[in-house]
């Protein structure tokens, strides 16, 4: 240390520059102004130089020299010299080496002369002393020291006590309680007290305690009392112990410490007097009793919390009271004297002591005590007061002006936000809850905080303000935490304050509410003893309003919610919410009393609503888990009610959907489809009636007023408020996005274990929601907003992975809105009115707007895809609507009468005032002004959009495939994806079919598409979910509908499809749709067709329906019901449902009883259509074309085998076949209705195999009557081995059970068919008109007359020749026109086959069915085939009168035979079949096999015992009329019978002959028949 204040180089040269620089510095350090650091650098300089004298580095006498020098540069230099004198003896004495020591000593011995001893003596060690000789002994000078200390600090001065002489202290007490307003200072009172003191001898201390005395009492003049206790007191510790003896006086009990008392002592130590430590140990009670005491009132609050909510006996009540009021005498407890010190530092605004003693205690101890709370906010009021000034006052507000403390050292009055950190914000915290008693004050910190806001959220601020500020919002939010929210819950009803820090919070991002409202509700109500009283009285309280709550008490029942929700709405709303999970029936009353509800608490409502959501111990399932749990159903419908009854914030409520649709769950959108639907009046249902699909086609008000169920009104400021919520936190796309994406994904991500019903209610309420939310946004959204969101159909479908038919969805509102749009500028640009140009302007909007989106759909599939279907077309099937396809005429004239009425009812009702009927026929009547001219404006887009479809048309289908092809891609990308998206897609879908078909679209065939709809339903039944089921099956039913009103009416078919290329039945020529009359399907053909749809529909619901599986069941029977309308209207289909329907009913009753529900349901309305369904032969006049062509054609036996694989490739799957035209046509026939006939018989196959060609040679023909001769041989050899003997003897068996009844049982039947078998015995004209309507019917093509009367020919023929020659059978039948009718003898052969196996759909009924008479067919069909069928007749009358009498002679004998053949072939029945069927097989192949199958009873496979035995009659009577050629028609003995006998006697011959082919044919489709 020494080297580094003076160097070496100093003391080696000293004479010549060292003492001099040393000097130097010395007077540089003795002239610097600061005294203190003078001192300790001068110490420094003069130890460094003795420093080197000591270690012998430097000479003595040089250095004795020149400290002699500088005893002249100060006064006290002595004094300094002999402080470095004493630090180096203590520093020498404890070195080792002597020599150090002895040169210390010799240097201050040389420093004698300069230093006075007196101070040495001071300074210096005794030892060192005597070393010096300055005293003689130190022992003996030791010992003088301790006698002098003694005596000056411990030997006790008599003085005078009050009680001794007490003069003295008389004038002391007059001097301090004199008038001190004049010049008197405490300086001139401090001398008299002095004088006073010498004078009387008075005790200095008891001097003091007077003095405070009268300070006590005249506590206001501090400025007097504190400077003079200041200039007396020489000891701050003895001014302690006075006030501590003060303050010990006043502890005994029922004892009082005056405030004055506290008032000096926070006096004292605000002007640091005494010292907070020291007084604080003399006050009562010690610290740890306040713990205790703080941990009692814990305990009992929550003592008493547990009371309020359990049940308390009557008696145990009286007890609590008697104890409370026990307690309640004892003796109160003494003053806690640290509060009454905290309250008067607080009042003098000595803040810092404040804050050190409340340090001390539990948190919000000491501001619990409404005193020091006041106190506290008092000080806060003189510390905001400039800046509230500034920035806090309301416009128009006065407010009082505060008188601020005279204290120069209290806190200082914040002027900016940033004071507002040093000392407000730590003095609002440690008041916390307790701010709820200066209500003003919470009002002005609130309106700080709005003042902040403002400035926080103003612009253009840079990093380093922006730091601070968000510094400071933080302390806010902390502020409202901790302060305004708990101080809120102890403030009793205060609606104002919560209005005014309403206006505050909403300044803040919902997420900071939140999160304020859940420590509010979480955390705040446990940190004090007085707010979980306040929790547990809310609870209480509230329980008590909702046990009363009902509809009639709404209002009381409000206020007193309101009220209680004022103060801690998060607990009432809390209890409310439970109580709605529990109780649904709540929900009404609960949303009716909010309307006394705060803005903050609305607020907290829909946290609190999230937060029960929210809930991770409450399961959202039921515990079956198939179903959506009822607390959550409660919520959500809650929802829904509340926020579009009251204004309340909706983003935090989306943003919660939006987060839990990212997580993969998809439960919450029930929540969502609520608020939507009340808020919007947006209603998504499949259950709508048929006025409401109407009205739903229309505009957007048609929609609000017939479209839904619930008829929301008033949802403009609702909705609006919804789509801000949406917009201005960009939730719109994201979630459509998110709906979408997790639609698809609902089946992976939520399937799992979970139950396949509840997955299916996941993926339709995922659905639901988005097609609701979705019509949403379409409807409230502006173009530009709309545009500005929804990206192009190619980004939302390949980057954000959206399904086709929600983007789709999503972007055709667009499309719409820009082609409008587009429009108008076109409009403008050329202002013309002439209608044809509006459109040609409105086709070059569509085309301008909808070139990018043809582009755009071009990536969405494979580059195939477009070898059929246009981009064009894809988009527009995509793109419209049914608002763009039709206008709904009924549904606006009634919305509009129902407007006239409710006017008319306005009018009659004497009870309503007049102003409001005038406000209502107002209202009424601009509502049916809107609706006319949204009708006119629909009526013109509709007609736009048509003609731009007109002329779009022809370049929506390529076909470069084949029209097959073509529609299995519309169906597939098409019509299937959009007909399940919603109720009024599966309209459109419908609608769409049938326009393109209209506008006679290019490569596009209805029928195709039709039967491929009916045809295989299973697999798309099966795959739907609940709600898509519903939407398919009104798909289906308007597809129905369609083909209903053609088959109902030839006029409405021959209009809308007679000449129309989607009927013709060529398909490989996809480029060619043009036609002659014969490549049409005529009307009759297409009722077969029709018949053949019903049938496959049949036999899909009879599958689904047997399955067992629960979704194909419940589908199938949401589909029946939904196509009820239309299916079925045949008889026997209609009881093959039944009975199956009713099966499902017995087996579901236990187990599965929403199934047993639908089943019942539909069993009912399936009861009720009853009367509307008609026999099988009324819906089509012949039975067999549709379902049992089909069978026959695919089991022809060896002789056609070859002809049908021929024919398959010139046709497609499904629909057509035109083999059969080209055969009539290669044979020259002109019979177009057989040709037709023929058609239909292959078009309703569905497999494209026909009837064998006509132009076989007579080779061929022989070679199958030989092959068919030897079968036949060797099945005679077996008795009743052949079907044409088991038909027999079935036939003879009904004969028989007939027999008794003769006449009597024929005659009503023949009633049935409107001809009486008497009148035709009795009168021959009645039989020959019978006769020509049965040959009209040969040239009308309807296949069962023809073959009569081509038999009864070959019959006569036979009869002649009696041993049945082949030749004579083969001449007849070439006889008159020989190609022609060996072409027909094979066409009759089938026929014949058919009548006798009726498709086994219709069975049941074939009884009916096959004895109908012909009379009103033919007649019906006279007018088409007039030529040809006045030739026939003129023929065929010739040949059945001959037969006619030559048959009866043969009656008796071959039914003799017959029946003893049906006999011996029925024991051998089920083993033929079995037999037959695998040969059929073997011999058609698998193709024919499965059509087979398809074409098979729906009911034959339903074990339906009831049914059985008709089933089997009806077959048997069927074959037998099919063979005889309806014997029963002729019972009276007329000519008829006897061609009945002739028949049967010739059908012998003819198995005997020729029976080959023919017979081969019979016996399969018999024995398929069994």
């Amino acid at each position: 240390m020494a080297t580094r204040i003076i160097p070496a180089d100093w003391i080696k040269n000293w004479e010549k520059s060292g003492k001099h620089e040393f000097v130097q510095l010395c007077k540089n350090l003795a002239y610097k102004t600061n005294h203190d650091s003078t001192i300790k650098d001068i110490q420094a300089a003069l130890y460094a130089l003795c420093w080197h004298v000591i270690q012998g580095n430097f000479k003595l006498d040089l250095s004795a020299s020149v400290l002699c020098d500088m005893m002249d540069l100060r006064d006290d230099m002595p004094s300094i010299l002999a402080d470095v004198f004493s630090i180096l003896d203590i520093e020498t004495s404890s070195l080792e080496e002597k020599n150090k020591r002895d040169h210390y000593t010799q240097l201050v011995g040389a420093c004698l002369f300069f230093v006075p001893d007196a101070i040495l003596k001071e300074r210096l060690d005794p030892e060192t002393l005597e070393s010096l000789g300055l005293i003689k002994q130190a022992h003996q000078f030791n010992q003088k020291i301790v006698k002098i200390k003694t005596k000056l600090f411990y030997k006790q001065q008599k003085f005078n006590l009050l009680r001794e002489e007490n003069e003295g202290y008389a004038k002391l007490i007059t001097e301090l309680g004199q008038d001190l307003s004049g010049n008197i200072t405490s300086h001139i009172v401090l001398e008299s007290i002095k004088s006073l003191i010498g004078c009387f001898n008075l005790d200095p201390n008891r001097v003091l305690d007077i003095i405070l005395e009268v300070y006590e009492c005249r506590s206001d003049q501090d400025e007097f009392f504190l400077p003079l206790i200041k200039s007396y007191m020489c000891e701050p510790l003895t001014l302690c112990h006075i006030l501590g003896f003060k303050f010990k006086f006043n502890q005994e009990p029922n004892e009082e410490t005056p405030t004055s008392l506290y008032h000096i002592a926070a006096a004292l130590l605000h002007h640091n007097l005494i010292e907070l430590e020291d007084i604080y140990v003399h006050l009562m009670p010690l610290d740890a009793s306040i713990v205790e005491e703080h941990k009692r009132e814990i305990t009992e609050a929550k003592q008493i919390a547990r009371k309020l909510t359990m049940v308390v006996v009557p008696s145990e009540k009286t007890e609590d009271k008697e104890r409370e009021k026990e307690e309640e005498k004892n003796d109160k407890a003494p003053d806690n004297q640290k509060l009454g010190l905290l309250e008067a530092l607080l009042r003098i605004g000595d803040w810092h002591h404040a804050q050190s003693i409340m340090d001390q205690m539990p948190s919000f101890y000491a501001t619990s005590h409404k005193a020091i709370a006041l106190a506290l906010c008092q000080l806060l009021h003189l510390t905001v007061e400039p800046l509230y000034r500034r920035a806090g006052v309301p416009k128009g507000a006065k407010g009082c002006l505060l008188r601020p403390l005279k204290n120069k050292r209290a806190p200082r009055p914040a002027e900016s936000f940033e004071d507002l950190r040093r000392d407000v914000f730590s003095m609002l915290c440690y008041l916390g809850p307790h701010l709820s008693h200066d209500p003003i004050l919470f009002a002005k910190i609130v309106r700080l905080g709005k003042g902040f806001m403002k400035e926080y959220q103003s612009e253009g601020r840079n990093d380093n303000v922006k730091d601070k500020m968000d510094t400071l919002l933080s302390c806010f939010l902390s502020i409202a935490d901790q302060v305004l929210l708990p101080s809120l819950s102890l403030m009793e009803c205060n609606a104002c304050m919560s209005e005014e820090l309403w206006g505050l919070f909403k300044l803040f991002p919902y997420q900071h509410r939140y999160r304020l409202y859940g420590q509010w509700k979480n955390e705040t109500y446990t940190s004090h003893p007085l707010l979980v009283k306040v929790k547990a009285q809310t609870v209480d309280r509230a329980k008590y309003i909702m046990k009363r709550l009902t509809k009639e008490n709404v209002k009381p029942s409000g206020r007193q919610i309101g009220k209680l929700s004022h103060s801690n709405p998060t607990i009432l709303f809390d209890y409310i919410l439970s109580q709605i999970q529990w109780y649904d029936n709540l929900i009404g009353p609960v949303v009716d009393s909010l309307k006394y509800l705060t803005s903050l608490n609305y607020d907290v409502m829909a946290y609190c609503i999230i937060e029960a959501l929210a809930n991770p111990e409450k399961e959202k399932m039921k515990h079956d888990d198939t179903t959506i749990s009822s607390w959550l159903q409660s919520l959500a419908s809650l929802c829904g009610a509340v926020f579009r009854k009251y204004p309340i914030e909706l983003a935090g409520l989306l943003q919660y959907v939006t987060n839990t649709l990212k997580a993969g769950k998809s439960f919450d959108l029930l929540i969502l489809k609520e608020v939507v639907q009340k808020m919007a009046g947006i209603e998504i249902t499949d259950e709508m009636t048929s006025e409401q699909m109407e009205a739903m086609t229309g505009g957007e008000q048609l929609k609000a007023e017939g479209g839904y169920f619930g008829q929301i009104r008033n949802t403009k400021k609702s909705s609006q408020r919804l789509k801000d919520a949406l917009l201005d936190h960009d939730l719109a796309l994201p979630l459509c996005l998110l709906m979408a994406q997790q639609r698809n994904g609902v089946v992976f991500l939520e399937g799992g274990e979970k139950h396949l019903k509840l997955v299916g209610k996941l993926y339709d309420q995922c659905h639901d929601t988005l097609v609701q939310f979705g019509g949403f946004l379409a409807s409230n959204l502006s173009t530009e907003d709309y545009i500005k969101r929804v990206p192009s159909i190619d980004i939302l479908c390949n980057q954000f992975h959206t399904p086709h038919d929600a983007a789709f969805f999503l972007s055709r509102p667009m499309y719409g809105h820009q082609i409008l749009s587009k429009y108008d500028e076109l409009k403008k640009a050329e202002k013309s009115n002439r209608q044809q140009q509006k459109v040609h302007k409105y086709v070059a909007a569509c085309e301008l707007v909808m070139s990018p989106v043809h582009e755009a759909v071009v990536s969405l599939h494979p580059p195939r895809v477009w070898d059929d279907l246009r981009p064009q077309f894809y988009a527009t099937f995509w793109s419209l609507t049914m608002y763009d396809l039709a206008v709904p005429h009924n549904a606006y004239d009634r919305e509009v009468k129902k407007l006239q009425l409710q006017v008319q009812v306005i009018e009659e009702n004497p009870d309503v005032p007049m102003n409001k009927k005038k406000k209502e026929k107002e209202r009424c009547t601009a509502l049916q002004e809107k609706l006319q001219e949204e009708e006119k404006k629909q009526l013109e887009h509709v007609q736009r959009v048509l003609h731009r479809l007109k002329l779009e048309k022809d370049n929506w289908l390529l076909a470069k495939s084949t029209k097959n092809e073509t529609i299995t891609k519309f169906l597939q990308l098409c019509l299937f994806p959009r007909c399940i998206f919603s109720a009024i897609d599966a309209v459109y879908c419908a609608r769409f079919v049938e326009l393109v078909h209209q506008q006679k679209t290019p490569n596009f065939c209805t029928l195709l598409c039709y039967d491929r709809v009916f045809s295989d339903i299973i697999y798309t039944v099966a795959s739907c979910t609940e709600n898509e089921s519903r939407r398919y099956g009104r798909f289906l039913c308007c597809m129905l509908e369609t083909v209903t009103r053609w088959h109902s009416d030839r006029a409405v078919y021959e209009k809308e499809c007679g000449n129309y290329p989607g009927f013709l039945t060529i398909f490989r020529a996809t480029g060619f749709d043009g036609g002659n009359k014969a490549d049409q399907l005529d009307y009759e053909n297409f009722r077969h067709v029709v018949h053949k749809w019903h049938y496959k529909l049949t036999k899909a619901s009879v599958h689904c329906l047997e399955t067992g599986e629960y979704t194909h069941i419940r589908n199938i029977l949401i589909v029946l019901t939904k196509i009820l309308p239309c299916y079925p209207k045949v008889l026997n289909l209609g009881q093959a449902l039944e009975c199956r329907v009713h099966k499902i009913c017995l087996e579901e009753k236990e187990k599965r009883p929403d199934l047993y529900a639908l089943a019942m349901g539909y069993s009912g309305q399936l009861k009720g259509r009853k009367a509307h369904m008609v026999p099988e032969n009324e819906f089509h006049h012949k039975e067999q074309p549709v379902r049992s062509a089909t069978p026959v054609s695919q089991q022809n036996g060896p002789g056609t085998t070859a002809k049908p694989a021929t024919n398959a490739s010139k046709t497609e799957e499904g629909v057509g076949e035109d083999a059969d035209r080209a055969k009539d046509k290669s044979q020259g026939a002109a019979k177009p209705a057989n040709k037709a006939n023929s058609t239909a018989a292959k078009v309703t196959t569905s497999n494209g195999n026909g009837a064998p060609n006509s132009t076989k040679t007579t080779k061929e023909k022989d070679d199958k009557e030989k092959s068919g001769k030897e079968k036949k041989e060797k099945k005679e050899k077996t008795p009743g081995s052949t079907l044409e003997t088991k038909g027999e003897s079935r036939r003879e068996k009904q004969r028989d059970e007939r027999g008794a009844g003769g006449k009597e049982e024929r005659a009503p039947r023949e009633g049935k068919e409107k001809t009486p078998k008497a009148d035709r015995d009795k009168q021959k004209a009645e039989e020959k008109s019978n006769k020509e309507d049965n040959k009209a019917k040969t040239g009308n093509g309807e296949p069962k007359e023809p073959s009569r009367e081509r038999d009864t020919g070959a019959k006569e023929s036979k009869s002649k020749e009696k041993g049945g020659d082949r030749s004579a059978m083969s001449g007849s039948l070439k006889s008159p026109v020989p190609r022609l009718e060996s072409a027909e003898s094979e066409r009759d052969h089938k026929r014949r086959k058919l009548e006798t196996h009726s498709s086994p759909s219709h069975s049941s009924s074939v009884k009916d069915n096959s004895n109908e008479p012909k009379d009103s067919a033919s007649k019906h069909h006279i007018n088409y085939n007039s030529v040809a069928r006045s030739k026939s007749r003129e023929r065929e009358t010739d040949k059945k009168e001959s037969e006619n009498t030559r048959g009866r002679s043969k009656e008796k004998k071959t039914e003799d035979k017959d029946r003893k053949d049906r006999k011996r072939d029925h024991m051998t029945t089920d083993r033929e079949m079995s037999l037959e069927s695998k040969r059929r097989k073997d011999e058609n192949g698998t193709n024919s096999s499965n059509k087979h199958s398809k074409s098979a009873s729906p009911c034959s496979g339903s074990p339906v015992s009831a049914d059985k035995e008709k089933t089997k009659r009806s077959k048997s009577s069927s074959k037998e009329k099919g063979e005889s050629a309806k014997p029963e028609r002729n019972s009276s003995g007329g000519k008829k019978e006897s061609r009945h006998d002739k028949e049967k006697s010739d059908k012998k011959e003819k198995r005997d002959s020729s029976g080959g082919k023919d017979e081969k044919k019979h016996h399969k489709s018999s024995d398929k028949h069994r």
